[in-house]
């Protein structure tokens, strides 16, 4: 099987759980990154990260070649912010027809994942979407043990989609 980890990561938690996945997998693996470069500050980042989710704001992405038949499944990363996928996720998912293709979704967050599974089926529409890893973290401190990680990749090399 093969698999593709795309990704979108801000701190760098994303990245390390996709990181970690891809290597669990041998996947490939892309970042997603917006045109425009977020600040560093966290304080001001919260802040444009509440209104930009609030507002419905999309950014522009910087382009990536996918050879989208060459995949069996994707899995799609990406931290929870104000309860809601980023809005580079969102704009991800509107980029691509997933009608058809097996998906499965992980998030980096504190432990709130608020409208995140309903935000990737709206954006998934069509695709086999399979269960939504919740990776929380505590001051950059993964706090989900690895074995739910492995689970998770397990439902994923053996094909199986859940609700």
């Amino acid at each position: 099987m093969k698999t593709l980890v795309a990704y979108y990561s801000f701190g760098g938690n994303t990245k390390a759980v996709a990181e970690k996945v891809a290597r669990s997998l041998r996947a490939d693996v892309i970042e997603i990154k917006t045109v425009k470069e977020y600040p560093d500050d966290y304080d001001v980042l919260l802040s444009l990260a509440e209104k930009e989710v609030s507002s419905g704001y999309i950014p522009a992405l910087r382009p990536v070649e996918i050879e989208w038949d060459k995949y069996d499944a994707v899995l799609l990363g990406t931290p929870v912010w104000w309860g809601s996928i980023t809005p580079a996720m969102k704009k991800f998912l509107s980029n691509y027809k997933w009608k058809g293709r097996v998906v499965y979704p992980f998030v980096t967050d504190d432990g709130k994942i608020g409208r995140v599974i309903g935000d990737f089926k709206k954006g998934l529409r069509g695709a086999f979407v399979g269960p939504v890893l919740n990776v929380k973290f505590e001051d950059n401190e993964q706090v989900t043990p690895d074995l739910v990680l492995k689970d998770w990749v397990s439902i994923i090399k053996d094909g199986r989609i859940k609700d």
